[in-house]
């Protein structure tokens, strides 16, 4: 009788100090970030970051997201994925295993991305990348992972359709692209639609990453097209116009993706960044109406602004929204913390029904096709720094200002 009674009480000693009964006193959400805080790719990891923080702090400064008459706060554990898509799969499993996240938000990058949604397939947690823009990731059909910012491919495109409809319209174009999951999709986006538009390609290649950018520059420069177009990422953007400069080479036309439209890229170039030409989904001019945390674009710029004292960009725009993403599907179910496998299973088809107008634009997840769970509620801009400010320049409808063609040379800036 003693023996049994002593087995019980160990039973029971166990079964209290477990980090699951202690789960179940939790009064909060425990939500998962994995992105890349340190490596090549910190700069756009702390774009992400910075989308993620001020989403946590708007909601917690509103009381908590809303579940049933009662409020509950949100606290945002971070994994650095180091800019490897190996660490961030080791990250994403830490943070669902020990930490017991209730959802995740994704990485920046692509090829992190790509490697991190297996992870969360596996545990069955949802992830939402307010960042990563590959195809490939949508194509794989990841039950559990879910984007804000619309595939490259879809995105990408419209950018050479704003060039080509320029007065004289440009006909050659060279297009480069580094040898990463994102930059790749970029630079075969851009090579699609130029020929398409009938823009003669003079030369497309895909380049390693990381690598010197004058010989290639240097080659471009004697084919002297009327377009270059580069796919890549922040800090390659910024050296491949430097390395223009150093060459003396300006094109009619310069085209990037995201970078261009980071503070960064201005900051680190001054007057040289101007004229180049970029893709984007969303600025802070953008006329949207929000119905969650912040009104409209201007609004949340603005509290972007007071809170990091740099100016957002489309990215960090996404990230933030995809925090609204989860809070609106997380109401809908009525969902309290922790979340159980069972609740994170209505959690997916409760975001898959998710349609809302944010600051952001609209937000509205494919359920089927190549775009699967990608963001298909916004449309594409074409953006061009002018005077040190991202400005949109098309399509027509959107544009806020006429694209300065072609580029002022270098020496007379």
């Amino acid at each position: 009788m003693m023996k049994r009674a002593v087995w019980l009480a160990l039973i029971a000693a166990v079964v209290f100090a477990s980090p699951l009964r202690a789960e179940e006193k939790r009064d909060f959400f425990k939500v998962g970030v994995v992105t890349e805080l340190s490596g090549d790719l910190a700069t756009g990891g702390n774009v992400t970051k910075r989308g993620y923080d001020l989403w946590a702090e708007a909601v917690n400064k509103a009381g908590g997201i809303a579940i049933g008459g009662k409020k509950y706060q949100v606290k945002l554990y971070y994994s650095d994925a180091q800019s490897n898509p190996s660490q961030g799969a080791a990250a994403a499993e830490r943070l669902i295993t020990q930490e017991k996240v209730d959802f995740i938000l994704g990485p920046y990058s692509s090829g992190v991305t790509i490697a991190v949604a297996p992870v969360v397939e596996k545990y069955k947690v949802p992830m939402i990348t307010g960042s990563a823009e590959s195809p490939l990731i949508w194509k794989q059909k990841f039950l559990y992972t879910f984007g804000t910012i619309p595939p490259v491919n879809f995105t990408g495109a419209a950018a050479i359709q704003t060039l080509a409809s320029l007065s004289p319209a440009p006909k050659t174009a060279v297009i480069f692209g580094s040898n990463d999951t994102f930059s790749k999709a970029t630079a075969e986006a851009f090579e699609g639609a130029a020929k398409k538009a009938g823009i003669k390609v003079l030369k497309f290649n895909i380049v390693p990453a990381g690598q010197d950018l004058t010989p290639l520059m240097s080659a471009a420069k004697v084919l002297n097209p009327d377009i270059l177009a580069f796919g890549g990422h922040d800090e390659e953007l910024i050296k491949l116009v430097k390395s223009l400069r150093q060459i003396d080479f300006t094109p009619k036309a310069l085209l990037m993706h995201y970078g261009v439209t980071e503070p960064a890229f201005v900051e680190a170039l001054g007057k040289d960044a101007n004229q180049t030409f970029g893709g984007a989904v969303w600025t802070a001019a953008e006329k949207t109406k929000g119905k969650i945390l912040w009104k409209d674009a201007p609004t949340y710029a603005a509290a972007a602004m007071k809170a990091f004292s740099v100016p957002a960009d489309y990215t960090q725009a996404g990230s933030s929204a995809a925090g609204i993403a989860f809070e609106v599907a997380l109401e809908k179910i009525k969902a309290t913390p922790p979340i159980s496998e069972a609740k994170r299973a209505e959690l997916i088809k409760a975001l898959e029904k998710v349609d809302v107008e944010t600051f952001y634009g609209r937000v509205m997840f494919a359920t089927e096709g190549d775009y699967y769970h990608a963001n298909v509620g916004l449309n594409p801009l074409t953006i061009q720094i002018q005077n040190g400010k991202v400005v949109v320049v098309g399509p027509g409808q959107s544009a806020e200002a006429k694209a300065q063609y072609p580029m002022t040379r270098w020496d007379k800036r």
